[in-house]
């Protein structure tokens, strides 16, 4: 067997833990360090180390890059979409309090909102621009 090959395998058994990883830093990141960017940060990483050992071309096919370009504004959509129910209601935007009939829930919810919408743009922002980066040299 090649290192090459141990390589391929050893990444194919990480990609699943660090996607679960980059999981639990977005729905952890209430109590502690973490949220929307650093999980973004840390799945567009996980897409960046599968091409690197398995190629760009590879990637692609796994993620297309139609997918990534199309999540970048999709989160700002869901960030944006997060304040709306508070203006039909006549009340400020972004006041999470009308998400719920608890407003400390409510506040839970939006919060999750938008670090949902961060992550799904930073996420297909770094993606976007590895790709255009791996691209150049072609």
């Amino acid at each position: 067997m090649r290192l090459d090959d141990i390589l391929r395998i050893v990444i194919k058994l990480l990609l699943p833990f660090i996607l679960l990883f980059a999981l639990y830093v977005q729905f952890h990141g209430d109590f502690g360090p973490g949220g929307g960017f650093q999980a973004g940060v840390i799945a567009a990483g996980m897409v960046i180390l599968y091409a690197l050992v398995f190629g760009v071309r590879a990637a692609k096919r796994v993620v297309p890059q139609s997918m990534t370009a199309a999540m970048v504004p999709l989160g700002v959509l869901i960030y944006a979409s997060a304040g709306l129910p508070a203006l039909f209601m006549g009340r400020n935007y972004l006041d999470y309090g009308v998400l719920a009939r608890d407003p400390a829930f409510g506040h839970e919810i939006g919060i999750f909102m938008i670090e949902a919408g961060v992550l799904v743009t930073v996420s297909g922002t770094m993606t976007v621009i590895f790709y255009a980066f791996a691209d150049r040299g072609r």
